[in-house]
């Protein structure tokens, strides 16, 4: 293809990847539905602040275990049929939820259960997830197709909660899981038209040595870990996504419908910068530029915590997104660009580790912390917790701020 041609229309032009972001669209739309739905129908059943982290530490107990399998097994076999299964058992355990919440046979630890089943799934699908993009484009357009994919992660994370606020009031919580199981099935479609995709190399045995190597490359390589390390820290005390709830109905009082604008405002602000990243060359110094996403995305959680109006909650929401979708990018063309294809596997699971422990851990101790003292101290302190993890963590690992793509890639 001539090199005047823009590399995200290069990307677009890939059969695969059109199958590929079709579903990872109806996977994510699913899933975001499904989340928003777990953590308001948890809330309204307890009317707990504690129970939003109990949810939250449910959803991360699977996530080392079930990552790590998960990582040789992205290694061994094809990554597509992994995502068919996984997308298998996700249309099942959210069609179950649906039928118990019709039926109001729906209890608390019923909702627990699935919701591990769920987050089991995830942690298992992650790895082939994010390892089988590398395999479908060039390595010069990797940018942006990891902007693309990015972008449509953040269009089904702003259109799922969305979607559930206004799916929840005339049809219910189920209506909202029902909704979810057909864009699972949709996603099935989607992905039987990817192509196969075998390890470049000879398989690793699924064993404690294979799970080790992906260990050992991540430990050794600082812009990796720095990265990874950088990203869990700051969302763990920087996330506020498990206080949505309380802040939509006790704090701002906007009910389900401003709930829903408040859960999809990250989505939005990451969207919002995703269209931006497209046309715009990509970065010399990735790891400069996520230090400094990661310092705005604490400052934005401070705006936060302090606003008492829906309006100024969403922008700061919105500009936490706009970070956010900066760091996920930065990270992206770090991790993928450093690891050898017959690592990505193990590698991304590390990764996903490493985001579990901050999105579901982040979540837990929002939850716990504001039951002890109250939801704007738990944000508040977070936000600024995690500009003081910024500072240390570009102190400490001066690697992480001076890598470039290629010339700091391992032979």
């Amino acid at each position: 293809m001539s090199e005047t041609v823009h590399p995200t229309l290069q990307v677009l032009a890939q059969p695969a990847m059109r199958w590929f972001l079709a579903a990872r669209f109806s996977l994510m739309f699913g899933r975001s539905l499904v989340a928003a739905t777990l953590s308001y129908h948890v809330f309204l059943v307890t009317d707990s602040y504690a129970a939003l982290g109990l949810l939250g530490l449910i959803e991360f107990l699977p996530v080392i275990p079930g990552s790590l399998l998960a990582g040789v097994v992205a290694d061994r076999y094809d990554r597509k049929r992994i995502l068919i299964a996984s997308a298998s058992v996700s249309l099942l355990g959210t069609a179950t939820l649906a039928y118990l919440t019709r039926s109001q046979a729906d209890s608390m630890p019923s909702i627990l259960v699935l919701a591990l089943l769920l987050a089991l799934v995830m942690s298992f699908a992650r790895p082939a997830n994010s390892a089988l993009l590398p395999n479908l484009v060039p390595r010069p357009i990797f940018q942006n197709a990891a902007v693309l994919a990015s972008s449509t992660v953040q269009l089904a994370f702003i259109s799922g909660p969305i979607a559930m606020g206004f799916l929840a009031g005339p049809w219910g919580l189920a209506g909202a899981y029902a909704v979810a199981v057909v864009f699972y099935g949709w996603a099935l479609f989607f992905l039987w038209g990817l192509p196969r995709v075998t390890p470049s190399a000879q398989p690793s045995p699924i064993s404690w040595t294979a799970v080790r190597e992906g260990l050992v490359f991540v430990w050794r390589r600082q812009p990796v870990l720095g990265a990874m390390t950088l990203d869990m820290l700051a969302v763990i005390f920087a996330g506020a996504t498990a206080l949505l709830p309380v802040y939509a109905e006790e704090i701002l009082q906007v009910g389900p419908e401003g709930y829903g604008f408040l859960r999809s405002a990250i989505a939005i602000g990451a969207f919002s910068m995703a269209i931006l990243l497209m046309v715009l060359r990509p970065f010399q110094k990735p790891g400069r530029v996520l230090l400094l996403a990661v310092w705005v995305f604490g400052f934005a959680t401070i705006l936060f915590g302090v606003s008492r109006s829906l309006g100024l909650s969403v922008i700061a929401l919105i500009a936490a997104g706009m970070a956010d979708q900066v760091s996920m990018t930065t990270r992206s063309v770090i991790l993928q660009m450093s690891t050898p294809d017959a690592l990505r596997g193990r590698v991304n699971a590390v990764n996903f580790i490493f985001i579990g422990a901050s999105n579901e851990l982040g979540d837990a101790e929002s939850g716990f912390l504001a039951s002890l003292t109250s939801a704007t101290f738990s944000v508040v302190a977070g936000g600024l917790a995690c500009l003081g993890i910024v500072a240390g963590v570009s102190a400490g690992m001066p690697q992480l701020r001076q890598y470039e793509p290629g010339r700091s890639d391992p032979p």
